[in-house]
């Protein structure tokens, strides 16, 4: 929980400055180098669910954010996925030489 809290506050603070999209992603790597994309989709649906935050241009850079790398993490799965399905594949049929 302490390590969503310190990303949901690096992109809060990083959407106040004005960044956006892959600036507000470098902002928040480098404040918390361990934040994967996942770590960050959580914190940013944190902070759209916050009713303290009312700033809409600040939850509109948030709320970009979040949805492209949920997608990017969705499209890194299925990668990983068809990987996975075409080594088992390639492990169950018999090698010629």
């Amino acid at each position: 929980m302490k390590e969503k809290k310190r990303v949901y506050e690096a992109l809060v603070d990083g959407a106040m400055e004005g960044l956006t999209d892959q600036a507000l992603y470098d902002f928040v790597k480098a404040r918390c180098p361990n934040a994967t994309s996942k770590k960050i989709v959580r914190a940013s649906l944190l902070a759209l669910t916050d009713p303290h935050l009312k700033d809409r241009n600040i939850l509109d850079v948030i709320y970009a954010l979040a949805i492209k790398h949920r997608l990017d993490d969705g499209e890194d799965e299925e990668a990983d996925e068809q990987v996975q399905s075409s080594q088992a594949a390639n492990q169950n049929t018999p090698q010629f030489s």
